[in-house]
């Protein structure tokens, strides 16, 4: 099999249906984020860290792939996808790594600047472009229905990829630089 078709050369791509739209259509910018997203977690989950950490992003690389075969496929022809659906399993799962994650990690009183390690910053780079990812997904559903639990899924993965950089700079002995905004005159 080649992995160049020559379909795309005039701008469009295929759904996965086969409905062809323009590869700037904001649900191919959609799941090119979500792929976007998964490639820096590769990046993070190759840094040096705990096994737990790293069989986490593992798990959540996977549910990555879902994400992004349901964005892939029009909503009204999802019953062809033969995978299992993010749920609220998978959501309750981000929620209790968080709690326990937390439960090790000192109480936070400000914003925290990005920073202090490179794995750190790897995984903040992670975070962003997970907000990036769910704002296009958000946009996306006001024309097109996501399904609710997957936009909860990347909405709570944001979070738990802020929880897990506070965790790796604990791990790492790596400063947090609290954020306190200078004083106006």
């Amino acid at each position: 099999m080649k992995i160049y078709t020559k379909t795309g050369d005039q701008g469009t791509t295929s759904l996965f249906t086969g409905r062809r739209v323009a590869k700037h259509h904001i649900r191919i910018e959609s799941y090119g984020t979500i792929d976007e997203l998964n490639s820096h977690l590769g990046l993070l989950r190759d840094q040096d860290m705990d096994g737990h950490s790293k069989k986490m992003l593992v798990l959540i690389q996977e549910k990555l792939f879902t994400v992004g075969s349901i964005l892939a496929t029009e909503p009204n022809k999802d019953n062809r996808l033969k995978i299992p659906r993010i749920n609220n399993a998978d959501i309750e799962l981000l929620e209790k790594e968080m709690d326990q994650m937390n439960e090790e990690l000192p109480e936070m009183t400000h914003f925290i600047l990005p920073g202090g390690h490179t794995t750190v910053s790897y995984c903040h780079v992670a975070r962003t472009v997970c907000r990036r990812a769910e704002r296009m997904i958000s946009y996306l559903h006001e024309n097109e229905p996501v399904p609710e639990t997957l936009l909860s899924y990347i909405n709570r993965l944001s979070d738990y990829l802020f929880v897990l950089a506070r965790k790796l700079s604990h791990d790492l002995n790596a400063q947090e630089i609290k954020w306190i905004p200078e004083k106006l005159d």
